[in-house]
C-alpha cells in the first residue's frame, strides 16, 4: 500500500493502522514507509533490519531526533481501521500510528528545517527490551541535541519517565502432609509480612525541575504450593518498584532493601528514569511551541535510552495514553493535527503557538487563535510543495 504524506493527515493514519504490523512482522509496514521517505529528496534514508533512520544534512547547529516505533500488540478484533465522529479507531492508532503518521507528515513537509532532523521508524518496541532496535542501531544514529519520542500523550508534553525494577522477595516453609499441617511450617502464610508491608507503604510525591513523579511499589505475582495436599515450603512474591527520576539504580535498590529489612531482595529486571530536561533551553523552546503545560510521565518509555547517552528527551504524541493497547483504541483527528502543527511550529522557527483543540482541522485550528498569516501562508506553502 502507498503512503501519500503531503495529502490528508487522517486517511494517512488510517493506511498505516491498516498494514497489519505486531511485533515481529514490521516488515511490510517498514516497506511502505521506506517508499515514502524515498521520495523525500532532502532526507538521506538507511534501512537496518525494520528500522529506518532518515536525516537531514544541512549544518544546523542543533540536531533533533524524532522517534516513533512501528509495531502494535496483537489485533484484537480491531482491523481494518475506522472513522467514528471525530475518533480514528483500530489497533495501534495511539499507540503509535498516529504518531507515525504525524512524523510522515512532518518529515515532508520540513525540507528547510531550522534544526537538523534524524526521523527514526524502529521496530520491536512492544516486546522484550533485548529486542528494540534503539539497543541495536548505532549510537551515531540516535545522537541528537533532543529527542522526542512519539508516544501518545494527547499532545501534552510528558518529561522524562519513571524507572522500574523488578524483584522477588522469598519466604521458606518446611513441607508436610495438610492434613498434619503441624508437621510442617506454612511459607504462603509467612508471605502475610511481605504483603503487609506493601499495604503499609506510602508512595512518595517528589518534584523533578517542576514535575511531581508519584512512585509505586505493588505486588505484581506470587507463587506458592506444590499440591493440594501439601503444606507450601516455599512463596515468592514478585514486586515491581515504579521510581522517580531522582533515584538512580543503586538508590532505588537500596530503598526497596530498607523495606524489605530480614529478607534477600532477588533483583531480576532493571530499567533506569530519565530527567524530564526542562533545564535545558532546547527542551523549553518545545514545550512553548505545544502551547500546554508539561506534566510527569508515569510509566517507562525509551526516553531512558536517550538519557542514557546524554541526550534530553521527552515524550509527545497524539491519543490518550489510556487508550494504548485497548481493544477500542482511538485517536482523536484533533490530536493528529495538534502535534502535526506544533512540530511545524517548532521546526520553523516560529514562536506563535497554537492552543490544543481537540475535534479541530487544520484551518480551524489556525483560525481560533490570532496567528502570523505570513508563516500561515508559509506553512500552506510547505504543505502542498510536490
Amino acid at each position: 500500500m502507498a503512503l501519500d504524506p503531503r495529502g490528508d493527515l487522517v486517511a494517512l493514519a488510517r493506511a498505516l493502522i491498516d498494514i497489519e504490523s505486531v511485533s515481529g512482522h514490521e516488515g511490510p509496514l517498514a516497506d511502505a514507509v521506506e517508499e515514502a521517505l524515498r521520495t523525500m529528496p532532502h532526507l538521506s534514508v538507511r534501512r537496518d533490519g525494520d528500522t529506518l533512520i532518515a536525516r537531514t544534512e544541512l549544518g544546523r547547529a542543533q540536531r533533533v531526533v524524532v522517534a516513533g516505533h512501528l509495531d502494535t500488540v496483537p489485533v484484537a478484533g480491531n482491523l481494518p481501521s475506522a472513522l467514528e465522529g471525530d475518533r480514528v479507531v483500530g489497533r495501534g492508532a495511539a499507540d503509535m500510528k498516529g504518531g507515525i503518521a504525524v512524523m510522515l507528515a512532518c518529515a515532508a513537509s520540513l525540507g528547510e528545517p531550522n534544526r537538523d532532523l534524524t526521523w527514526v521508524f524502529y521496530d520491536h518496541e512492544e516486546v522484550a527490551a533485548s529486542l528494540n532496535s534503539l539497543a541495536r542501531v548505532p549510537a551515531d544514529d540516535l545522537a541528537g541535541d533532543l529527542a522526542i519520542l512519539m508516544e501518545p500523550t494527547s499532545g501534552t508534553v510528558e518529561g522524562g519517565c519513571q524507572g522500574t525494577l523488578r524483584f522477588t522477595v522469598e519466604t521458606k516453609g518446611k513441607a508436610a502432609h495438610s492434613a498434619r499441617a503441624w508437621l510442617g511450617h506454612n511459607a504462603v502464610h509467612d508471605a502475610f509480612d511481605v504483603l503487609a508491608r506493601l499495604v503499609r507503604y506510602k508512595p512518595r510525591e517528589v518534584n523533578v525541575e517542576g514535575l511531581t513523579y508519584r512512585e509505586g511499589l505493588s505486588a505484581v505475582r506470587i507463587e506458592g504450593g506444590a499440591g493440594g495436599n501439601v503444606i507450601p515450603d516455599r512463596c515468592a512474591v514478585t514486586v515491581n518498584f515504579r521510581f522517580a527520576p531522582d533515584r538512580d539504580e543503586q538508590a532505588a535498590k537500596d530503598f526497596c532493601r530498607q523495606v524489605f529489612v530480614g529478607y534477600r531482595p532477588e533483583f531480576t529486571d532493571f530499567a533506569p528514569a530519565a530527567k524530564p530536561g526542562l533545564d535545558r533551553e532546547i527542551v523549553r523552546d518545545f514545550v512553548a511551541a505545544t502551547g500546554r503545560e508539561p506534566r510527569a510521565k508515569y510509566g517507562w518509555t525509551d526516553v531512558a535510552r536517550f538519557a542514557t547517552l546524554g541526550i534530553p528527551a521527552l515524550n509527545f504524541g497524539p491519543g490518550d495514553p489510556g487508550k494504548a493497547h485497548a481493544d477500542d483504541e482511538f485517536c482523536p483527528a484533533g490530536d493528529l493535527v495538534a502535534c502535526r502543527d506544533a512540530l511545524l511550529r517548532y521546526f520553523s522557527g516560529r514562536s506563535t503557538t497554537v492552543p490544543h483543540v481537540s475535534g479541530a482541522d487544520a484551518r480551524q485550528l489556525l483560525s481560533a487563535t490570532p496567528v502570523d498569516e505570513s508563516w500561515a501562508t508559509e506553512l500552506e506553502a510547505d504543505r502542498s510543495a510536490p
